[in-house]
């Protein structure tokens, strides 16, 4: 048990981004910019999976779902901070924490599950072309996107009933622009070695899981391209992959600077859950779009009907 005073908190208080208080319109306006692309952009190609028959394979039936992924991902932490923002106002209740927290963990388990699983689906595209369709059969394909669901739910959940069972002190000052795991318990007054067992044990578990399985993934479609015979052969494996390989690049890369290269929080933390959490959701919709030719082909139809709708009324 730590020495400090121990207290009932009703409300933190979210320090938010290390902004001046002359910026402060300008970064309202750019992070608000940032949310409306990632909702448009990741509703945009949920829409367009929807609509276009060419586009109900496994690949896109999963990142259909990281698109939602994205976008609940950044709507539980931006609107939250865009009001704090305008009004001024930093505190948060206790239980907007907590719920804040809850679905932060999820969405973000989510997101590593996806990613994998998307993953193992281009390892069988590449590696089994022949058997593709017979390995990703809709049932599998249900079966992947569920469980991630499902263990997602179960971590996070673990995770949060674990937080609330602690007692805070008197310094209810979160040095972050949302309710973050890691910063919670240093606030903490109870003992947390339980807490951190289960990050250590059960978190590291099911993120060596997903990343294992990327990571085997990647290996195994390295090692088959290598032995590509023509340079054309070669650009056409690589395209269908290299948007997810970026993607995931980036989403690894991020959580690896804010949870594990990171002594303590400060502004270089901060900027890493920056581009975590706000930065890559919106980039997705362009990573997965703009070099995908079937993306752009099912656009074309939908501006295409758009426009012949219209000439008809």
């Amino acid at each position: 048990m730590r020495p400090e005073n121990q207290s009932s908190v009703s409300e933190f208080l979210l320090l938010g981004l290390p902004i001046r208080p002359g910026q402060q319109g300008l970064f309202f306006s750019l992070f608000l910019g940032m949310y409306l692309t990632t909702v448009l952009g990741n509703l945009l190609i949920i829409l367009l999976i929807r609509l276009d028959s060419r586009l109900h394979t496994p690949m896109y039936f999963f990142l259909s779902h990281l698109a939602f992924t994205d976008i609940s991902l950044s709507s539980v932490t931006v609107p939250k901070m865009l009001m704090n923002m305008q009004t001024g106002r930093q505190s948060i209740s206790y239980m907007g924490c907590i719920s804040q927290l809850y679905f932060f963990i999820f969405f973000a388990g989510l997101d590593n599950f996806l990613l994998a699983v998307m993953a193992y689906d281009r390892y069988v595209a590449i590696c089994h072309p022949l058997q593709y369709t017979t390995i990703m059969r809709e049932e599998l394909c249900t079966l992947l996107v569920a469980g991630s669901w499902i263990l997602s739910c179960v971590h996070d959940l673990l995770h949060t009933l674990l937080l609330v069972r602690l007692s805070f002190c008197t310094d209810n000052t979160i040095s972050n622009f949302f309710c973050d795991l890691t910063v919670l318990l240093k606030l903490s007054c109870s003992d947390i070695s339980l807490n951190e067992l289960v990050i250590f044990t059960e978190g590291g578990v099911l993120f060596l899981l997903p990343f294992g399985t990327l990571f085997g993934s990647y290996i195994r479609i390295g090692t088959i391209i290598l032995k590509v015979p023509s340079s054309k052969g070669l650009l056409r494996a690589f395209s269908t992959c290299g948007s997810h390989l970026f993607a995931v690049s980036l989403y690894y890369g991020t959580t690896s600077a804010v949870y594990f290269f990171s002594s303590s929080w400060d502004s270089k933390d901060m900027i890493a859950s920056v581009f975590y959490a706000i930065v890559t959701p919106m980039l997705n919709p362009f990573i997965y779009s703009l070099r995908n030719r079937d993306i752009k082909q099912a656009l074309e139809m939908c501006v295409n009907r758009v426009k012949f709708f219209k000439w008809q009324s």
